[in-house]
């Protein structure tokens, strides 16, 4: 079963943080839709790549400093509108019209990358940051509680915040553990 980055009928949590949809999972839907397709079945998630893929190839551009912040932006609402066109186009195939409710539903977020410097394309850096937690999880560290389940996820939550921002996690967590008290952990907020 293949796993989705934002579900459209699902409320986002964090309603006021910025948002960008996993360019990286949608091209491997559109890899699966384009293996799985018959005749004519492959054009919508072929032109969907080529918008995802040139949206890359912009942002590269500007890394390198070929395209300029304002051009940046101007491009990101150019592949917006070749976006909405693709959605409300009409196809009968219901996995391409599967895709194109998606892309409606994400529409605001795909291309928020090429809009607000730093802002990644993907969420790999986000799976790689909670992999070791999952692996520990699937390994050794299951829980037979919804409370161990909730204090495995907000130590490992604190653990990877503390390694992310250079700080002994170990040090940290026996400050925590010895207050005499209940103290909030000194760790910095990102975008406060």
């Amino acid at each position: 079963m293949r796993k989705r980055c934002n579900h459209p009928l699902r409320p986002r949590r964090f309603a006021h943080a910025g948002h960008q949809s996993c360019l990286a999972h949608l091209l491997r839907r559109c890899r699966e839709l384009v293996a799985d397709a018959d005749r004519g079945q492959a054009r919508t998630p072929h032109a969907v790549r080529r918008i995802l893929q040139h949206a890359f190839t912009l942002r590269d551009a500007h890394d390198a400093g070929a395209v300029d912040a304002i051009t940046l932006v101007a491009e990101a609402d150019r592949l917006g509108a070749q976006i909405d066109k693709l959605v409300d186009g009409a196809t009968r195939h219901p996995p391409n019209r599967r895709l194109l409710n998606h892309l409606a539903a994400e529409r605001e977020h795909l291309f928020t990358f090429l809009r607000v410097p730093g802002v990644q394309a993907t969420n790999w850096r986000a799976e790689q940051a909670i992999r070791p937690a999952v692996v520990t999880r699937k390994s050794w560290g299951g829980n037979r509680s919804w409370t161990g389940a909730d204090t495995w996820q907000i130590l490992a939550s604190v653990l990877r915040t503390a390694t992310q921002q250079a700080r002994d996690p170990v040090e940290l967590l026996a400050r925590l553990l010895q207050a005499p008290t209940p103290i909030v952990a000194d760790l910095a907020i990102p975008g406060r």
